[in-house]
């Protein structure tokens, strides 16, 4: 029986989720001659960002399936005006014509809404929500797809996988394995060549914004969001929130260049065995407290079959945190051979 999704998503145990989701018989309705309706899961993974309480760290579109790297922000949402939410919801889902096209937001219907106490506040806690931002990226495309093709039905498998990342470890090894996807799939010959992820979207940035040259080559804690990130849709790789107005990242200290020296190393490990690490790549490993044979260990697992188990991804002592935030006595770690976490507190027994 599937776990029950409130016992999975608790932005009090964790803000980052890894989504995955299926087309319906793991058909390749996103390839095979269909490659273009990656662009469009693309472009309205950007829309929704936009209006969401939500960001995204990660993504890889494949043929047949979809992998998302998330962070929810209800603090965020909760600090929009009645006016914002009613706009953002209205962008949502706009009123339409006769012909079905949008119509514009007009201002009576916009302050009608804002007025609505009680609407605005479902709204605002839909908009901090991973089951609607989900529900908006996968039903408009399902539409697209079968207006396209002239049929109707099911063009997604009908639930989405969500795994409650826990850990700074389990995050970094997760966002490598969803940039590392089309790679390990024999899509992509080399990361930097693999379309439609959030690596190549990371990359093709910094060529447009003539900064490509400028990726800093050392390990180091800033006091502003890099440059190489700034104006991005995606969640930058370093976390700079000391800073005034400085968005959440992956990680503090991790600079973009010191990413992508590990996404080629982690290609080379899961492609060809190398268990290498580079110099520049210690004191990352130094701050996980996590030695190269466990991170090469870790990523492998990700890329194993049989697929994963359970829910939850994170060390043995987070794992017991998150059973006792739910009142459990364990959650099931998201490897099949690994053993759950038991919650340390006898309240949760």
């Amino acid at each position: 029986m599937a776990t029950p999704r409130l016992r999975i998503v608790d932005p009090e145990v964790t803000p980052w989720y890894h989504c995955i989701s299926r087309c319906v018989r793991r058909a390749f309705l996103c390839g095979e001659g269909f490659a273009h309706r990656k662009q469009w899961i693309e472009d309205r993974l950007q829309e929704l960002v936009g209006l969401f309480a939500m960001d995204c760290a990660g993504f890889a579109v494949m043929d047949n399936h979809l992998h998302l790297l998330l962070r929810l922000d209800p603090q965020r949402g909760a600090g929009w005006t009645a006016l914002e939410v009613a706009e953002r919801w209205l962008r949502l889902f706009p009123l339409r014509g006769l012909d079905g096209n949008a119509l514009p937001v007009s201002d009576p219907r916009l302050k009608e809404l804002a007025a609505e106490a009680a609407t605005v506040a479902t709204l605002r806690t839909r908009l901090a929500d991973l089951i609607w931002f989900m529900k908006c990226l996968k039903e408009p495309l399902a539409r697209r797809a079968n207006a396209e093709d002239q049929c109707t039905g099911a063009f997604w498998a009908a639930r989405f996988r969500s795994v409650a990342i826990l850990d700074e470890a389990s995050l970094l090894a997760t966002a490598a394995y969803i940039d590392l996807n089309p790679v390990a799939a024999g899509i992509a010959p080399t990361p930097e060549q693999s379309e439609h992820t959030s690596f190549r979207a990371r990359l093709v940035h910094c060529r447009n914004g003539w900064l490509l040259d400028t990726l800093p080559d050392d390990l180091s804690t800033r006091t502003h969001e890099p440059a190489q990130e700034t104006g991005n849709w995606l969640l930058p790789v370093e976390d700079c929130r000391p800073a005034a107005g400085a968005r959440p990242g992956l990680m503090p200290g991790l600079t973009l260049s010191c990413y992508c020296r590990l996404i080629d190393w982690t290609s080379r490990v899961v492609r060809d065995g190398k268990a290498h690490v580079p110099e520049a790549l210690d004191s990352i490993f130094a701050r996980l407290q996590a030695g190269p044979d466990s991170w090469g260990l870790t990523v492998s697992r990700l890329f194993a079959l049989p697929k994963t188990a359970g829910n939850h991804f994170g060390s043995p002592a987070r794992l017991g945190d998150a059973a006792q935030k739910h009142g459990q006595r364990w959650v099931r770690n998201q490897f099949p051979r690994t053993e759950s976490a038991r919650a340390q507190s006898s309240s949760a027994a």
